[in-house]
């Protein structure tokens, strides 16, 4: 557990960046801190690794003052992300990859197990490993650079404002990325942003402040239903209080049975099951019915006369949301992506079902407009 008991930091001339904040974050817990401009964020979190030292209070994990130790040995503890998370264009994806690791002084053997071992969790080949970033797409590089961040396999990493530079359609993706490795390996994250819609999205619990104060701490869900006060419920918007109505859902339920079809079938069995089943997109599973891709009529009609298989004509870079997503999450990337649909996997990338636009309509009248529809 990371305790702040009564922190605390003043500047000359009396002010208070950070006023008498007391939070408990539990370990693999992701903490959204936000706020408004100079609210005090930033400021708390350089204070967790003591980039900025505290004019009083105690910072503590799992029993220990962190002030007690050397700052530049919790500083190497605990890893550290700042805007954009940019690549050094002259290092191979490797030596950026394991930046951190190499000041630890890691053995070489150590250092290419974790690399080989990353690379894996975001699905690209282990001969990237040795290109160098422009090499890479725009897309890739960004992931490789949220890779850095948990190479060092620090058990907490303070993020801020990581993806606030980014375009919608790249930052919605990386949030993506970043949760699902953080539930994965277990990590304890504190994440500084001014987006409420990405607090929301990514946080176990969002702590608001205000003039260095914490004005309240708790679950995106208490949140918004019972926000602390004015303050928090105009910061919140009255447009997202509404989301927390019962027809606000998660999309496993609302979800459908999604048309499926092996790698290694031809595409004219492709085609049959697309008659069958009344469908003009296929998604496309491996034996242990994890998503691999997703083919449509148009994939397949131009290649009918050869002997291709839908692996070969198939996309493989789909956008995929995970078991557990508020639908709200999923309409606003439907919109945003001007998606059909949105395929649903679990942590092992199994496809459990799918969202799409057609079965979620009444929902979204529901949320938006309410009673208002029914009279």
């Amino acid at each position: 557990m990371l305790k702040i008991e009564h922190l605390s930091k003043v500047y000359r001339g009396g002010k208070k960046a950070v006023d008498d904040m007391n939070i408990e974050i539990e370990k693999g817990e992701f903490v959204v801190f936000i706020g408004t401009s100079g609210s005090g964020k930033t400021t708390a979190l350089r204070m967790i690794n003591r980039m900025i030292e505290p004019t009083s209070g105690v910072i503590s994990l799992d029993g220990e003052n962190l002030m007690k130790k050397n700052p530049v040995a919790l500083r190497r503890s605990i890893g550290y992300v700042i805007q954009q998370i940019g690549l050094m264009p002259h290092m191979t994806i490797r030596e950026n990859i394991t930046l951190v690791p190499k000041l630890l002084k890691w053995s070489k053997d150590k250092k290419d197990d974790k690399a080989n071992q990353l690379i894996n969790l975001v699905d690209l080949p282990h001969n990237y490993l040795d290109l160098y970033p422009s090499q890479l797409s725009g897309g890739q590089q960004q992931r490789i650079g949220v890779l850095r961040a948990l190479a060092a396999d620090q058990d907490i990493i303070l993020m801020d404002e990581p993806f606030g530079a980014l375009d919608p359609i790249t930052r919605d993706t990386l949030q993506d990325l970043m949760k699902d490795l953080q539930q994965r390996l277990g990590k304890t994250v504190v994440f500084v942003t001014h987006d409420m819609d990405e607090a929301i999205k990514l946080a176990d619990r969002i702590c608001i402040m205000h003039n260095g104060q914490v004005v309240q701490y708790d679950t995106p869900d208490n949140i918004l239903a019972a926000p602390a006060n004015e303050f928090v419920r105009e910061f919140i918007g009255s447009h997202r209080l509404i989301q927390t109505k019962p027809s606000a859902k998660l999309v496993d339920d609302v979800m459908i049975k999604p048309a499926t079809i092996s790698l290694e079938r031809d595409l004219e069995e492709a085609i049959l099951v697309m008659v069958k089943k009344r469908v003009d997109t296929l998604f496309v599973v491996d034996s242990k019915e994890r998503l691999k891709g997703m083919v449509t009529i148009e994939d397949i009609t131009p290649n009918r006369d050869g002997q291709s298989t839908v692996s070969d004509v198939m996309h493989k870079d789909i956008y995929a949301v995970h078991t557990g997503t508020k639908l709200q999450d999923s309409v606003r990337r439907i919109l945003r992506r001007n998606l059909s649909n949105i395929p649903v996997i679990d942590h092992e990338q199994h496809l459990v079902g799918l969202v799409t636009r057609a079965n979620i309509v009444d929902i979204v009248y529901d949320t938006i407009w309410g009673e208002e529809v029914a009279e």
